[in-house]
């Protein structure tokens, strides 16, 4: 085995342990507790569907904080993309600086920018939607420009070959190549913020969360069984919806 494999295990196995001494497992908690679990949920029977108006605007918000965040996030990304993508970057002083932003937004999650922003604009969607651009911007972004690092070079060189600028490669070799492959990655996060959307509520930020939150402080089960089911129902139409038009990108 050589010592940089040597050092890759040992620095893993490192990591596990420093995991399990922080987070520190107890399967006697668990065993303790599992049975208070199950007899929460033999309790949640049957759903609480009550209120079905309340319900359908709640799922409404949370579509909405997903799907207007995706496209919000697309127009912060856009801008970024060119500037973290080395083909087309005016220089490397804006080049790494431009990535290690995209890894900051990345790094903090949609949660907590949903939770600033409330404090910020107040309590409702508007909050979540704000907290799901600025998180997704920085992921958007960076799928966007791997994408087109990765595209073939040759029609870039044929390009500055004959003169033409950095806007002219962005315009007219790597955007064509990746139009489907970054459509379909705008998509992918899009489906990913249907399921992130959907505990914004907690802090206030609309959506079926919210609705959660208010069922789980009342300990009322059924209603929560209820949203759960819901919450189910909206991630599996997303992904189908979402696996049928990157299927026609392709």
């Amino acid at each position: 085995m050589s010592l940089r494999r040597r050092l890759f295990w040992a620095a893993f196995l490192a990591l596990v342990a420093g995991s399990a001494w922080v987070v520190a497992p107890d399967p006697a908690r668990l065993a303790a507790g599992l049975p208070r679990l199950f007899g929460w949920l033999s309790t949640a029977w049957p759903p609480d569907f009550s209120g079905p108006g309340d319900l359908a605007r709640r799922a409404g918000e949370t579509v909405g904080i997903a799907t207007l965040g995706t496209l919000a996030a697309a127009l912060l990304a856009f801008p970024m993309t060119f500037l973290a993508t080395r083909q087309i970057a005016p220089s490397a002083a804006l080049y790494h600086p431009t990535r290690a932003l995209l890894d900051g937004l990345r790094g903090v999650d949609g949660f907590v920018f949903a939770l600033l922003f409330v404090a910020a604009v107040g309590l409702g969607p508007f909050a979540g939607m704000l907290g799901v651009a600025l998180h997704s911007a920085g992921s958007v972004a960076k799928l966007w420009s791997e994408g087109m690092e990765a595209a073939d070079p040759r029609p870039a060189e044929a390009i500055l070959a004959v003169g033409g600028s950095r806007l002219h490669v962005a315009v007219y070799a790597l955007i064509p190549q990746t139009m489907p492959q970054n459509l379909g990655a705008l998509l992918y996060i899009w489906e990913f913020n249907i399921r992130a959307s959907t505990v914004l509520g907690l802090v206030g930020a609309g959506g079926l969360g919210q609705e959660l939150k208010n069922a789980v402080d009342l300990l009322d089960f059924n209603r929560v069984f209820a949203i759960l089911i819901i919450i189910v129902t909206l991630t599996l139409a997303a992904d189908r919806i979402s696996a049928a038009l990157r299927r026609s990108l392709a």
